[in-house]
């Protein structure tokens, strides 16, 4: 299991390391059957042992009361977080509170959804203060009137009606880290699939961290054979562990599919696991075939503008993405103070950045066994926060002033190589 997948914490310096050695032992306890809350059996009416786990703070209701606390809003306009993984990024959830509206009158439920781990979200989320992590988000403080957490294990348990019901209540739905081969296996055409559709439909904030993070695209990498490595992906885009849903490619079947992310595949950690070559083949392997002249068995989509495209964060990076009236679609970078300090195990400081990555040409080897060759790869690195993108347009949105946060490259995949000529930045 990872050293964060409990959940991402927020914490500088020494205290980060810290609080994994800390997210670590609360693993091991929960193994154990020793966690608080974390460990204890749910119980049916006959006293039969649930196939779900849940989790709760604050006064979430029982399950009969299944209305959202929040009413339908006809103004309320999609609006997505994504996560990179390590560090959570606490502004993060509070966009998406905020974005639920939820008020002192109506209050609000903020659902996490896993398919292991324990409730360790609960209190970070919904409480302002305590012993147990460095910061807060305060939830409760912002008119939430619970946090659960539900563990949905297997395909029996995403058939439960119960589990249908906590999800439709939702007010925010947010997507914790894990395995994604974990979620496609258990939830995609489940009742859980549909539960969140539903949610969309009503214009639900929804978010996910890192493996949350990877069903959130309209193409996402499945890991079914598990991880794959960059060099890896560069060396043979089709190898087993080159895995990707819906198989085979298509722009329908897929999970969640969000319209605002059309298009495009997502990562996570991409700086401290070095994932930006394997995003760009994750990319170029939804490139469809040109009549000869290049692309990718399989492929879908074409290159260049509206075609295939790849989203990567860096660890402790959040994008917060909304969708307004005229629906156009914006995103933000969002991480937390000081967020540019050591995150272990990387000894070096580790800037918080969003990659957009998009092929401006056709791949012109994209075969099994064979190296990726890809010309005219642009990559928007976005490290400033006071910088937009405008996904509906991939284009930066720099407004009166230009930023060195925010720039754009290009490469070329020669043979698996990734040539950029000098190289533009570091991770």
């Amino acid at each position: 299991m990872a050293l964060y997948s409990l959940r991402r914490f927020n914490a500088l310096g020494l205290t980060r390391a810290l609080r994994a050695w800390r997210a670590l032992a609360l693993v091991a306890l929960a193994v154990l059957g020793l966690a608080s809350g974390a460990a204890m059996a749910a119980k049916g009416a006959g006293g039969g042992k649930l196939p779900y786990g849940y989790f709760s703070v604050g006064e979430p209701g029982t399950l009969t009361d299944s209305t959202p606390k929040i009413g339908s809003d006809p103004q309320k306009k999609p609006s997505f977080l994504l996560m990179g993984g390590g560090p959570d990024v606490d502004e993060g959830f509070r966009l998406m509170i905020r974005k639920a509206g939820a008020t002192a009158t109506t209050g609000g439920r903020f659902l996490v959804i896993r398919a292991t781990g324990t409730d360790a979200y609960n209190s970070y989320i919904y409480d302002s203060s305590g012993t147990a992590w460095t910061s807060y988000v305060g939830g409760k403080d912002l008119h939430l009137t619970s946090v659960e957490t539900l563990i949905i294990p297997n395909r029996t348990a995403a058939a439960h009606p119960d589990v249908s019901t906590i999800i439709r209540r939702a007010d925010v739905l947010f997507i914790a880290g894990g395995d994604q081969a974990d979620y496609l296996n258990y939830w995609k055409g489940t009742n859980v699939d549909l539960a969140i559709q539903s949610l969309m439909a009503r214009n639900v904030p929804i978010g996910g961290t890192s493996a949350g993070l990877a069903v959130l695209g309209q193409i996402d990498f499945a890991a079914l054979n598990g991880t794959v490595q960059s060099p890896q992906a560069l060396d043979d885009p089709f190898n087993r562990y080159m895995t990707l849903d819906p198989a085979p490619l298509s722009l329908s079947g897929g999970f969640i599919a969000p319209a605002a992310l059309q298009h495009t595949v997502l990562d996570a950690h991409l700086d401290t696991r070095d994932r930006l070559g394997r995003l760009m083949v994750f990319v170029a392997r939804m490139v469809l075939q040109n009549g000869g002249r290049g692309g990718c068995s399989g492929g879908v989509l074409p290159s260049g503008a509206q075609g295939a495209r790849g989203i990567g964060l860096g660890v402790e990076t959040a994008l917060w993405i909304e969708v307004d009236a005229q629906g156009k679609v914006t995103a933000k970078r969002v991480t937390n103070d000081a967020s540019n300090s050591t995150y272990p195990p990387d000894p070096e400081p580790t800037p918080s950045a969003v990659y957009f990555v998009r092929p401006l040409g056709d791949p012109s080897t994209c075969a099994a066994k064979k190296p990726l060759t890809m010309p005219r790869v642009e990559v928007y690195r976005l490290a400033d926060s006071a910088v937009s993108f405008d996904l509906s347009s991939w284009l930066l949105n720099y407004g009166d002033q230009y930023s060195a946060g925010a720039a754009t490259y290009n490469a070329d995949i020669s043979a698996g190589v990734i040539n950029w000529g000098t190289k533009p930045f570091t991770y």
